[in-house]
């Protein structure tokens, strides 16, 4: 078997090992959480600022495109509705996993790889301290919890963006557009906007440690898995976008 099949064989294994372990110490003390709180301020709190960005421009974006389009066919009153179904379902949970995977999955490669050249980690073995618990475990949690906000936050400031450009430049009944978002969401468009970058987090958090743990060959090495965990954690998300997206339109066609 060549070699190339091997290691990638062998790197699915070890991540799931780590996935297992993880999600293991969630329930066994101690929970670290101090160590928890200041990930969540970190990784929410730092993030919110891009996060607000991508949402307001990506909305804007959204009503000035759909409006053209719409207009087409005469319903470009309903820009509400695909700019609110297009966030809520997609392009919300998907950017936001995005920009929080560019600034933290990497953000946590660098900061354990760091730990791992200069034999921290090594030295928490061997004081009796189980690293994954202490720096695994607490990043997961953290980005689980955030991460959901985060995109509620951005769905909203998407949708906000997109209401200012639909009265300020589409020329649009501002109470109509409003009107017209909340109608098209219902109960199954939340569970899917939320479940989402619930998922997300895991390979937000797992991909940026499982590198960080990973990294050799000091500094070099650190910026390595630093670029490593982006583009595996950006390509997983886009990957997962698919076969949820594909779930749950599976599911809503055999439901009608």
């Amino acid at each position: 078997m060549p070699s190339v099949i091997v290691s990638v064989i062998l790197a699915v294994q070890e991540f799931y090992v780590l996935t297992g372990r993880a999600l293991r110490n969630v329930f066994r003390e101690p929970h670290y959480t101090d160590d928890i709180i200041l990930q969540m301020d970190s990784i929410g709190v730092g993030s919110l600022l891009i996060v607000i960005l991508t949402g307001f421009f990506s909305g804007a974006v959204m009503t000035l495109q759909l409006a053209r389009a719409l207009a087409r066919w005469g319903q470009q009153g309903q820009v509400g509705t695909a700019v609110s179904l297009t966030l809520v379902r997609e392009l919300g949970p998907a950017l936001t996993a995005l920009m929080v995977a560019g600034r933290n999955s990497s953000g946590m490669a660098s900061e354990i790889g760091s730990m791992k050249v200069t034999e921290q980690i090594d030295a928490m073995r061997a004081l009796g301290t189980d690293p994954i618990q202490k720096l695994v475990t607490p990043r997961l949690i953290a980005t689980c919890v955030v991460l959901p906000l985060l995109t509620v936050i951005a769905d909203f400031v998407g949708m906000f963006g997109g209401y200012v450009v639909a009265v300020l430049l589409v020329d649009l009944n501002g109470r109509r557009y409003w009107t017209t978002v909340w109608q098209a969401l219902g109960w199954d468009d939340f569970a899917q906007g939320l479940l989402k970058p619930f998922v997300f987090a895991f390979v937000v958090a797992l991909v940026g440690c499982y590198y960080g743990l990973r990294a050799t060959g000091g500094t070099q090495g650190v910026g390595r898995a630093t670029t490593q965990a982006v583009v595996l954690a950006s390509v997983l998300i886009f990957v997962l976008t698919f076969f949820l997206t594909r779930i749950f339109t599976s599911q809503l066609v055999s439901s009608s």
